[in-house]
């Protein structure tokens, strides 16, 4: 039986309390740690890199929301909340599920199910980055998204516009930042500003200064820099 690797974030002890002897039920969920703040459970997730989160929303200083940002790496999120509005919110950003408080047992074991779903569903996929799902916050809008749904990425000064599914999203991260963080084997930096997608692209034509010229699938026409265009043709066996 696979065991799912859980963190609890909740800055109400009780609440805690009560899920870890819900918990106590199911034998291949392992708690390895729990957090009373964002701040501690950050750096709590990026060690014990867990398959679940079972998360509170609203917290004293930083959110559950603020928490998700934070992460170049999303785990499975289930919500905890005491308000309706939040278990709405919860929903529009695609996450596994959410909980009331108190939590009532016949409703956890529905959830501990769907998660085993998910998680087995999971684990038959190749590993791979771009599996990797990042939540992304554009003011009231927020979003779960697999990486490689990013088509586009344009620096904006101090902040960078991600472009998925339709949508865009202004972020404060660098280009670099990004860079460091995707897959090298799906993302280039065609310039100076831009990182695409090459699962995206459509049309590769030269220009008359000896570069490259991309069209994405989704109509946008991008200029390659010269420099990024002799990396692209070699990488790519142009």
């Amino acid at each position: 039986m696979k065991t799912i690797k859980v963190i609890i974030v909740d800055d109400e002890r009780l609440s805690r309390e009560e899920l870890k002897r819900a918990l106590r039920m199911y034998e291949d969920f392992v708690l390895v740690g729990e957090a009373e703040n964002a701040d501690d459970a950050k750096v709590l997730i990026e060690e014990k890199i867990p398959d679940l989160i079972f998360l509170d929303i609203s917290m004293p200083e930083k959110s559950g929301f603020d928490l998700l940002e934070s992460l170049d790496n999303v785990p499975e999120v289930l919500f905890i909340t005491a308000h309706n509005q939040f278990a709405v919110q919860a929903f529009e950003v695609n996450a596994l599920d959410y909980l009331m408080k108190p939590i009532r047992e016949e409703r956890f074991s529905k959830a501990i199910e769907k998660i085993r779903k998910t998680v087995k569903s999971k684990s038959a996929l190749t590993n791979v980055l771009s599996d990797r799902k990042i939540f992304i916050k554009d003011g009231e809008k927020r979003f779960f998204i697999q990486l490689d749904e990013i088509y586009l990425i344009e620096s904006l000064e101090n902040y960078t516009r991600l472009f998925f599914q339709g949508n865009k999203a202004l972020q404060r991260r660098s280009l670099r930042q990004w860079e460091e963080m995707l897959d090298e084997a799906i993302f280039f930096r065609i310039n100076r500003t831009e990182i695409i997608n090459i699962k995206y692209i459509q049309d590769i034509n030269s220009t008359n200064d000896g570069g490259l010229e991309v069209k994405l699938k989704t109509g946008e026409v991008l200029k390659v820099s010269k420099r990024q265009s002799a990396r692209f043709k070699k990488s790519n066996g142009i």
